[in-house]
């Protein structure tokens, strides 16, 4: 499975750090019901490997059966052992190449590259299936200490074909800008799992806003 592009920007959802997987099979549903979902990160938090085995389990068939790539935030082997799609690695997680060697050529791995260009360049070069800049806006899922401006999505989009995910702090009401810059995927946590309505409806709004920022250009 890979992350295609069939539409201009699609949505990319970040697990909530703290989750009881059977509960929150239900939620993830929802959400990925409401309409159009690339990918699903499973990212949790000071948990032992046999939760996360186990949120694998319970989890990555929801996504599956409707065609949503599953990955697994920071650990290559688990992503192997639990049959992952791919895996995400951050700057101070395992490697790309180690991840890569781990993985084999077909799964997807996507690299955090902060609002460095040079980290961006050297991952694609290497072969990762997408990068990810962030955080572009106060998140309140993780601290953050970089804050790039939209205008390295564009720059981006117009020098590489690899595919480019903007996270952090996004929401439905901020993302027009990120969207408009040439962004991929919006990889968003907080405003879907968060949101009044809930994720269902969150999703359909990050939707109508992606269309909105889509229609303006």
């Amino acid at each position: 499975m890979a992350l295609d592009e069939p539409a201009p920007c699609r949505l990319y959802l970040i697990t909530p750090a703290v989750l009881e997987p059977v509960a929150f099979a239900e939620l993830l549903a929802a959400a990925l019901d409401a309409g159009d979902v690339a990918c699903v990160q499973l990212r949790l938090k000071d948990v032992d490997d046999a939760a996360i085995r186990r949120a694998c389990d319970v989890l990555m068939p929801v996504a599956q059966s409707r065609d949503v790539a599953f990955i697994l935030n920071d650990r290559p082997d688990l992503a192997l052992a639990a049959g992952c799609d791919g895996v995400h690695v951050g700057q101070q997680d395992t490697p790309y190449k180690e991840a890569r060697r781990l993985l084999g050529p077909d799964r997807i791995i996507g690299v955090t590259c902060h609002d460095d260009r040079d980290l961006a360049m050297e991952a694609a070069e290497a072969g990762a299936d997408y990068v990810a800049f962030g955080a572009f806006f106060p998140s309140g899922t993780k601290e953050t200490q970089h804050r790039p401006d939209p205008e390295i999505l564009r720059w981006w989009s117009e020098v590489m074909t690899v595919p480019v995910v903007a996270i952090g702090g996004i929401t439905a009401e901020n993302c027009a800008p990120l969207v408009a810059a040439g962004t991929d995927f919006l990889a968003v946590s907080g405003a879907v799992w968060g949101h009044a309505q809930g994720p269902g409806a969150a999703v359909r709004a990050f939707l109508a806003a992606i269309a909105g920022a889509r229609g303006a250009l």
